[in-house]
């Protein structure tokens, strides 16, 4: 099974790359599943089919599917958090902390990326396209896995405190195994939809961009989200891009270098990812032959389903009390590399080549101090500052 995710800005076109790439993967004869994770859900609209919660035929291999995170929240967890609260309370706990703890942070996107899962297994899928929600959401959907697998651990250490002395006489009036058992189970199921998600043989993450600034700023930022958790980037899509002509219009001819300018940083910023760039539509591309059009354009002859890219575009490791900002460029001398930091952001040329990072909140805030080439990859070296350690 592959699974795709489309991610990047809200209104760069996610939803019709997603769906043109499930109507693609169908043609070739491959079971497909695709999904939209986004609560304002465009899919149906795109497909022009009627969707539901669970997955629908619509064409030959296709199926398609808007998932309710709130409804999958309430079947999936409504029941054992209500008794997680009681129980809690008559373990002493004040009510409101009762209440916060029994409310697992993100539970709505992990019970999302749950019946995604289950849904791609049991119904045999030979591939699954997630249409996801705008960038902010995805990440925080996506870092949802390793965030409950800490809560679940800290819960589950209650089995040897009081909790567990207590067992035989809570078990009598309240659910206490049976919220334990619960959680640990869902711990389970959540541990192996890491393992997948991260998998670079089942799993492909594709930022969507347009040539503006902004919108390729927080795709970069996405990009080093994704490289902090291993989840793996296999290519990028620049959608609406104005093709180039002789245009007379001095607003066009404005517009159009204006986007180039964009274009050919995505093509810099973004290597070594194979870059699929999709033409400014005068008309919004609907229904699946419209749709089939729309991936011959992008992705001509070739199978979008494919793994495109294997390897690392950047790795973020800690070494005792600091950071390593790691990106493979082999063949590179050091004396060519300049680099400089502004704010939140790592800039490296070298000669015409110019990448532009967007760091994590954790290295924003810290002195880039060392860098050199180890294996055939620049390894930058980041420490908290003076100042830091003064205020802390």
């Amino acid at each position: 099974m592959r699974i795709i995710l489309y991610m990047g800005k809200g209104g760069v076109g996610k939803t019709t790359v997603s769906a043109a790439t499930a109507v693609r993967s169908a043609a070739l004869g491959k079971r497909t599943l695709v999904v939209s994770t986004d609560l304002a859900h465009s899919l149906a609209d795109c497909l022009q089919k009627n969707l539901a919660s669970e997955p629908q035929e619509i064409s030959t291999n296709l199926w398609a599917q808007e998932v309710n995170a709130l409804d999958e929240m309430r079947r999936g967890w409504g029941k054992i958090q209500e008794s997680m609260t009681k129980t809690l309370r008559k373990q002493g706990i004040d009510a409101a902390a009762a209440d916060e703890l029994a409310l697992i942070p993100g539970m709505d996107e992990i019970v999302s990326l749950i019946n995604i899962y289950r849904n791609a297994r049991d119904g045999d899928f030979d591939t699954v396209i997630i249409d996801a929600a705008p960038t902010g959401e995805t990440v925080r959907l996506l870092s949802m896995p390793d965030t409950f697998q800490w809560y679940a651990q800290r819960l589950m250490k209650m089995q040897s405190g009081p909790l567990n002395l207590a067992r035989p006489l809570i078990k009598a009036f309240f659910p206490a195994t049976e919220i334990l058992d619960a959680v640990n189970a869902l711990s389970e199921r959540v541990k192996t939809l890491r393992e997948v998600l991260s998998d670079p043989e089942v799993s492909s993450y594709r930022p969507v961009v347009n040539p503006e600034r902004m919108v390729i700023k927080e795709a970069l930022r996405a990009e080093t989200y994704l490289a902090l958790f291993n989840y793996p980037i296999d290519g990028v899509i620049c959608n609406r891009v104005i093709p180039a002509a002789d245009y007379q219009d001095a607003f066009m001819q404005d517009m159009y270098r204006t986007q180039e300018k964009q274009r050919q940083r995505i093509h810099q910023t973004f290597a070594p990812l194979p870059i699929w760039e999709a033409p400014y539509r005068s008309r919004e591309i609907l229904g699946i032959d419209q749709l089939n059009g729309l991936a011959n354009t992008i992705f001509g002859e070739q199978d979008p389903t494919q793994i495109f890219y294997r390897g690392a575009i950047q790795e973020i490791v800690r070494s005792g009390d600091s950071y390593i900002l790691r990106l493979p460029l082999p063949h590179v001398e050091m004396n060519k590399v300049l680099m400089s930091k502004k704010g939140d952001e790592m800039v490296i040329e070298i000669g015409n080549f110019k990448r532009d990072i967007t760091l994590p909140a954790m290295l924003a805030s810290q002195e880039a101090t060392v860098a050199k080439f180890v294996n055939g990859s620049l390894e930058i070296h980041f420490n908290a500052s003076a100042e830091a350690d003064k205020s802390a």
